[in-house]
């Protein structure tokens, strides 16, 4: 707050040699490209401020179709000048020393890193950075050509949101209201109902921890929710019931993370989730001795898209299409049915989880961030989760993650140096001759 306060005063200060410096400009829609490239000439500090900070306002005024148009402005006006780059190519090819490679880089990085670096300046600026991002990736899939510069602000942020600048911090239910209204707006993977469910998940056997940012002190970042347990959880209708009695923390053996959720759109694809857990691991291990066993309660949100995408498949057998046949109908509320798919779609799952690749990453996007973290496979729970949504993206399914303290950094090499995915025996007994029917 300090730092966005004496951005403002510097802006405030530069607010009449702003409006000195436009002499009969037209409105700022108009020209934000005028003002862009005045903000690129500028070295005075509170000049350049006050113009980031009316480059950011006049955005923030933007229809959808005008914030395409400044990304297509960064693109055409503010990309790297190729004459000048085939110039030191050339020049580099003839005399590759240290000296013409720095000058190479410094022509090949796009002008529009120093733009978005000035705005970045701007009062509440890295908020306006990363709202842009997410503004952009909406446009980046009819407008593939914006890619270049999605790169750049990729680039930035990642240097900005590096996880040395990052803090971790415990939510409790003191506080601040600001702080606890995003958790329940930001929660993603198990919607809280109101403050009544948000109270019970911050209670004295439950934790929840965040990465915040200096630039963004009242915006978590991420979040994940902990259940402090006696051993491994099966169902988060269970683990999330108001009318479960509470525990003490201190008797725990068992830290069960339920729930991760990312907080910023704008910051999709820089990773935070692998640095948060083992942080969180590390904390809990000194706040309570006692717990032995950390392990995930995690969705599979890919496993029915997978099961109807085989559905397709002219060598599957018939039985398999009975299966799924069986599976489209009220089965939950059939004991018998719902006995007889329990078996294959456990078995099935087994298989999608531990077999089922695409560029040599395991399918599921949530199993490539715990498997990548160095985590094992360690139990699937049939009924796990009988939501709508559990039904719907899982057939109930859930998996049981183990963070084995001992073995995360090793399963980690293995994992990333040849794929190898670790999972229990009790897991690769699923994969067993039943499975012919697919």
């Amino acid at each position: 707050m300090l730092l966005k306060s004496f951005l403002t005063n510097i802006a405030d200060a530069g607010r009449d040699l702003l409006s000195g410096h436009r002499h009969g400009l037209l409105d700022g829609k108009a020209n934000i490209a005028s003002l862009c490239h005045d903000l690129m000439s500028q070295k005075g500090e509170a000049l350049g401020t006050a113009m980031a900070r009316e480059v950011v306002q006049i955005y923030g005024s933007f229809t959808e179709e005008e914030k395409l148009g400044f990304f297509r402005l960064m693109l055409d006006e503010f990309s790297p000048d190729k004459d000048k780059l085939c110039e030191l190519a050339t020049a580099y090819i003839n005399d590759p020393s240290l000296n013409m490679a720095s000058n190479l880089a410094a022509v090949a990085e796009a002008p529009r890193q120093d733009l978005i670096r000035a705005l970045n300046m701007a009062p509440g600026g890295t908020s306006a950075v990363v709202n842009m991002r997410k503004d952009l990736l909406g446009f980046l899939k009819k407008n593939p050509e914006l890619n270049a510069v999605d790169e750049d602000f990729t680039h930035l942020l990642s240097s900005w949101f590096n996880r040395g600048f990052l803090t971790l911090e415990r939510i409790s239910w003191e506080s601040p209201a600001c702080i606890l209204e995003k958790l329940i707006a930001y929660e993603a993977v198990h919607a809280i109902k109101g403050w009544g469910d948000l109270r019970r998940r911050l209670e004295e056997d439950r934790r929840c921890y965040g990465f915040f940012h200096p630039a963004l002190p009242d915006e978590p970042l991420i979040f994940v929710e902990v259940a402090l347990v006696q051993e491994l959880s099966s169902s988060i209708q269970i683990l999330l019931d108001d009318n479960e009695p509470l525990e003490n923390p201190n008797h725990a053996t068992t830290a069960i993370f339920y729930s991760i959720s990312n907080c910023q759109q704008g910051l999709k694809g820089i990773s935070f989730g692998n640095f948060l857990i083992k942080q969180v691991v590390a904390e809990l291990f000194l706040e309570l001795p006692k717990l032995k066993t950390f392990a995930t309660l995690s969705p599979i949100p890919g496993f029915r898209r997978w099961l109807t995408a085989n559905r397709d498949d002219m060598n599957r057998t018939p039985e398999f299409i009975e299966l799924l046949e069986l599976l489209n109908k009220d089965w939950i509320e059939q004991p018998d049915r719902a006995q007889t798919l329990k078996g294959p779609l456990l078995s099935l799952c087994a298989l999608y989880l531990t077999q089922e690749k695409r560029n040599e990453q395991p399918l599921d996007p949530v199993s490539r961030f715990h498997l990548g973290n160095g985590a094992s496979i360690q139990q699937i729970n049939w009924l796990g989760d009988i939501s709508e949504k559990g039904l719907t993206e899982s057939a109930t399914l859930m998996v049981n993650y183990l963070y084995d303290l001992d073995k995360i950094e090793r399963q980690h090499e293995a994992y990333v140096n040849t794929g190898k995915i670790t999972c229990s025996k009790e897991v690769k007994s699923l994969l067993s001759p039943s499975l012919s029917f697919f």
